[in-house]
């Protein structure tokens, strides 16, 4: 893989991709963001979740000149036309960029683009709707992208593409990106495309066997609170916690210390040397917990990770297999969480869809829940302790209390300080998060009863919208 810093981008461009957790681009956008950059017109054959959106998106940034309308993305869905304008906003003005697509009031978008919108992100028959109310022009548009081509081609969208891209300039350049490339798309690529570069990322195997793969909708705020409780539950001897940013990594491990976990950092500031002690003492489990990066962990070559929690979303839907095939190795059981929050519940059903996977959806654990189970990993830790002879230099002191107390109530004592010592945390931060989970799941079941049971079926009821 190459780095952005390779690719020709500008130092303002870099500043805001290294702000998002971008260390490295991924194989479709090593390959496009040069081609598009020097105004050629290419057809993408890629998986959604590889990285596509940022490979037109930083190159059509990047040539942005003067302020009028140069830039039009179209999309098959609401949900992605404002998934991808939320991208652009990341890097640009988010004043330069609009949405367009049904199920808002036009009203609004059409004062939008009175302001004037330099990119212009959108569904195919709402933007059909803007052209005809002469709300939007397109004589300006120097790049047009079409997103996920063969969708569009399911739901009908053909023939309104062809007249949108009717209403631009003959010298456009033209974008598309496609999973598939059926007969359909390649005549449109045929119609409107000059001497296109194609270019292919093949599909990756994908193996998520032996993995028992959960989820919780969570706050923000509340994630590492959950992380607690997890580790309160489960006490794994050898987790590895995923974040997005080098500065997410650094302030976890700082959290985990300060409430006595046994944790290390590794991300691309981390020194070689310090690297390897990390490496080192992960493996041989003197440390418990690895925060990393996806970049930093790529690679590395770790046996017998009981856990793997992704604490930030993967950027990108190959990282989620990356990520959680550090569990589950040779044969072994594996286990794994992901933490959710708020409309990033859209993110997680795509990456089921591309790793043909189901992740189960988990309620936040109960205090009962936690109480009950941290008593159980207690007397398991006593029980692994035994089979240890370090225990022995306590010999001493256990003789002289038995010799006053009886045996089972010294045992039952050392059990409750060890507990209270184990769960130093209050409670009630944890309680919000499951009122947080439920709450969302009733808002979501409410949105979607009318559609059907599931995001699949209320996309299919979104066709020309």
């Amino acid at each position: 893989m190459s780095k952005f810093s390779d690719l020709n981008l500008s130092g303002k461009t870099l500043k805001a991709l290294e702000k998002m957790g971008f260390e490295e681009a991924t194989p479709i956008q090593s390959m496009a963001i040069p081609v598009i950059l020097e105004g050629k017109d290419i057809i993408g054959q890629a998986q959604t979740g590889t990285g596509k959106t940022l490979a037109y998106a930083l190159p059509a940034i990047e040539n942005l000149k003067g302020e009028n309308l140069q830039v039009l993305v179209l999309c098959p869905t609401r949900e992605l036309t404002i998934q991808v304008a939320d991208e652009f906003r990341k890097i640009v003005d988010s004043q330069k960029v609009v949405a367009i697509y049904g199920g808002q009031e036009i009203v609004y978008q059409i004062k939008a683009l009175k302001r004037g919108a330099e990119i212009v992100v959108g569904t195919p028959g709402r933007i059909l709707d803007h052209i005809r109310r002469k709300t939007l022009k397109l004589g300006s548009v120097k790049i047009v992208v079409i997103d996920e081509a063969d969708d569009m081609l399911d739901m009908g969208f053909i023939e309104d593409i062809e007249a949108i891209l009717n209403e631009t300039s003959a010298e456009r350049q033209t974008v598309l990106f496609s999973a598939t490339m059926p007969k359909p798309i390649m005549d449109l690529t045929k119609k409107f495309q000059r001497s296109p570069i194609f270019i292919k990322v093949p599909s990756k195997e994908l193996t998520v066997e032996n993995i028992d793969q959960h989820y919780f909708l969570v706050k923000e705020s509340d994630k590492s609170e959950l992380l607690f409780r997890l580790f309160d539950i489960y006490d794994p001897q050898s987790a590895m916690i995923f974040c997005n940013t080098k500065k997410g990594v650094d302030d976890l491990v700082t959290i985990l210390k300060e409430n006595h976990y046994s944790a290390d950092a590794i991300h691309g500031d981390i020194r070689q040397s310090q690297r390897d002690r990390v490496m080192s003492t992960f493996r041989s489990r003197n440390t418990k917990i690895l925060v990393a990066t996806d970049v930093a962990a790529r690679g590395l070559d770790i046996k017998n990770v009981e856990m793997v929690i992704n604490y930030d979303l993967p950027n990108y839907n190959e990282y989620y297999i990356h990520r959680i095939g550090r569990t589950g190795r040779m044969g072994k059981p594996g286990l794994s969480f992901t933490f959710v929050t708020g409309r990033e519940i859209y993110k997680l059903h795509e990456i089921e869809r591309y790793a043909k996977t189901k992740v189960e959806k988990l309620e936040i654990p109960s205090i009962e829940e936690i109480e009950s189970k941290s008593q159980s990993v207690l007397v398991n830790r006593i029980k692994v302790e035994l089979t240890d002879e370090n225990y022995k230099i306590y010999l001493n002191k256990a003789k002289g209390l038995v010799e006053k107390f009886p045996e089972v109530d010294v045992i039952a004592a050392l059990l409750k300080i060890s507990e209270k010592n184990f769960r130093k945390r209050e409670f009630k931060a944890i309680e919000k998060v499951r009122e947080y989970s439920n709450e969302s799941r009733q808002n979501n079941s409410k949105k979607y009863s009318k559609f059907g049971k599931t995001r699949d079926s209320y996309r299919k009821t979104v066709r020309k919208s």
